[in-house]
């Protein structure tokens, strides 16, 4: 199946692409010419990322996917104000980003959960230290069982396992009813069928509330399922190479579509990786991917 071929397949499961975005919407988060360096113990420079510029559209669901240090959580970051940058601007509803602020949630890697704090408490933290938790109570029981934790309200986090840890992280996240979630690799240390299961209920929450994400992943079958397009970056310094939209019937792992998607992307990340001189184990994956044609977990 070509490229045109895949970019024109039919949309019925729901899956927002920029076709489905009015004439003369603006971006919701817009991103120019973005460059980002830091200074290495050794005094070396570090090119992290260089001219990045993305526009994303309320409602989307955006994957970024990119071999080990190609600077995808240094952009979250800066998307989230976590970081600045030394040149480029990014802006928020036409809005310059200039630090944190609760318009953009942002769910780590690990759950980064207070261990002194139940599942109840870990939630609500961000409301009680606004002082607004009486008159939100209701919307912590709400997200607690929109992510499945209903019974585990009084449980601490070493009781609970690490998905559901990352459930809780996400409900935190959302409880602040940001316009924009940021997810670097929730799912990246989750077995094959907690992340299966985790990343039906962030699709479920987003086709309700119609939330724009942005979804920092290693995993390219993550990336298919759950984004309306894939931006690839490259070895650093990290550029954004190609950005590929997905079109699918329906949300199906072993549908032609869908592995058709992933021999696309697999062969633009094993080219990009030759091409670029990236690290041979990041070569070898995509190889192996591409001569099996079935879905495999690695990890960085």
């Amino acid at each position: 199946m070509s490229d045109t071929e895949l970019d024109h397949l039919a949309v019925a499961s729901g899956r927002q692409t920029l076709a489905d975005v009015p004439a003369g919407v603006n971006p919701e988060l817009s991103i120019e010419h973005v460059s980002r360096e830091f200074t290495a113990p050794d005094g070396s420079v570090v090119h992290a990322l260089s001219d990045v510029s993305l526009s994303i559209y309320p409602g989307e669901l955006v994957s970024i996917i990119g071999p080990s240090g190609c600077g995808k959580t240094t952009l979250l970051r800066l998307i989230a104000g976590l970081d600045h940058p030394q040149s480029g601007t990014l802006s928020l509803a036409g809005e310059p980003i200039e630090g944190p602020n609760p318009k953009r949630g942002y769910v780590f890697q690990q759950g980064s959960l207070f261990p002194w704090l139940t599942v109840e408490e870990n939630i609500a933290f961000g409301l009680k230290a606004q002082g607004i938790y009486k008159e939100h109570e209701a919307d912590a029981a709400r997200y607690i069982e929109m992510v499945g934790l209903h019974g585990f309200e009084q449980a601490y986090p070493h009781q609970i396992s690490g998905g559901m840890a990352q459930r809780v992280a996400i409900a935190r996240a959302l409880i602040d009813h940001p316009d924009v979630l940021l997810l670097d690799e929730p799912m990246g240390a989750l077995d094959s069928f907690t992340r299966a299961d985790l990343q039906d209920r962030l699709l479920d929450i987003w086709e309700q509330y119609h939330m724009t994400m942005i979804l920092v992943t290693h995993d390219v079958d993550e990336a298919i399922y759950l984004g309306s397009r894939v931006v690839i970056m490259t070895p650093r310094p990290g550029r954004i190479k190609e950005i590929v939209p997905i079109n699918l019937d329906a949300r199906d792992r072993v549908s032609d579509e869908f592995a058709a998607y992933r021999k696309q992307l697999l062969t633009k990340l094993h080219f990009d990786a030759h091409e670029e001189h990236a690290g041979d184990a990041f070569v070898g994956d995509a190889q192996e991917l591409l001569t099996n044609e079935t879905p495999v977990d690695k990890e960085d």
